[in-house]
């Protein structure tokens, strides 16, 4: 069967991984260049020992390249604002692009919940390591009961946070609170990001919080089993995704409307519900401990698998 092959734009830590995801892991696709700007780059440099064609010429030198028209697919792990410049130069020329920067151009995509809806889309974003962490999760709550308002708190390990993520703090808490709404489905979203220094470096931890019109014990128990399934979907591609315990619930009297939107506060109580979650990382490049870019790399490498599936169904 032939593989689509594929471009990889950012040679750091988030590009490489990527890159020996799809050679180990990929089923549908084949790397066809991984694309840096620092030619000394440790990510260019194990790319050419393996063989792999490189560019330290960024995007110009990809569309440059003998290869260029081959690849089918070009995954952006760089930065927000070189995602818009990278796109302005690769929708034109008919590439379906991934980013895995907060520049949210495309819709956003979380693979567990909205994957099927975007196949067809030129450029899809992965949102940010904490909204594929805690979305899931949000909808699954929403399935069962509507995500009043919806509050996430994303802890990673500060050695974890390149310069692309401190550059994009900003853009990672606006997006996330977009997607919260967008693709959880919550009335309202919040989202929190933590540097967390200790040492030894901590796993990446993600708690979820949402408000819900008050469950009874039936509702309680069909949020803990929605939870937990949707919990095991996004294990399937992301291993070292998991729950740290069971389900919290909380009551919550009228006063904590303030935090839903006007128009759907209620005049009763409400449930508060709480998960906590824990993201260790496959370790193929990153340290375990960098569950935040391995989530990202994760939900890219099945978003693309599933698109090259589609592009082979159509063909």
């Amino acid at each position: 069967m032939s593989k689509t092959k594929v471009a990889i734009i950012g040679s750091g830590n988030i590009g490489t991984d990527l890159m020996f995801k799809v050679l180990r892991t990929s089923d549908h696709l084949e790397m066809g260049m991984l694309v840096g700007i620092d030619p000394e780059s440790d990510g260019l440099a194990r790319a050419r020992r393996i063989g792999i064609p490189t560019t330290a010429e960024g995007v110009d030198g990809l569309i440059a390249s003998p290869q260029f028209d081959e690849i089918g697919i070009v995954f952006d792990a760089t930065s927000a604002s070189a995602h818009r410049a990278n796109a302005e130069k690769l929708l034109p020329r008919g590439k379906r692009l991934i980013d895995l920067t907060p520049a949210a151009i495309g819709p956003y995509v979380i693979p567990s919940v909205n994957l099927d809806e975007h196949l067809d889309a030129n450029d899809v974003n992965m949102v940010t390591c904490g909204g594929q962490a805690t979305i899931p999760i949000v909808h699954a709550i929403g399935q069962v009961a509507p995500v009043l308002y919806g509050e996430i708190v994303a802890s990673i390990a500060s050695r974890s946070a390149g310069p692309g993520t401190r550059a994009n703090i900003d853009e990672f808490t606006e997006t996330t609170s977009a997607a919260i709404e967008q693709v959880g489905g919550a009335a309202r979203g919040k989202a929190i990001i933590v540097l967390n220094p200790a040492e030894p470096p901590m796993i990446m931890r993600d708690t979820v919080q949402v408000l819900t019109a008050a469950l009874d014990a039936d509702g309680r128990e069909r949020v803990a089993a929605a939870v937990r399934a949707r919990a095991d979907e996004v294990a399937r591609y992301v291993p070292g995704y998991r729950l740290k315990q069971e389900v919290v619930f909380d009551e919550e009297t009228a006063d904590a409307g303030i935090l839903v939107p006007e128009d759907r506060r209620l005049a009763g109580s409400y449930t508060r519900v709480t998960v906590f979650l824990e993201v260790e990382g496959a370790a193929m490049y990153l340290p375990a401990y960098a569950g935040n870019l391995d989530i990202m790399t994760s939900a890219a490498l099945q978003t693309a698998e599933r698109i090259a599936q589609s592009i082979g169904a159509a063909a």
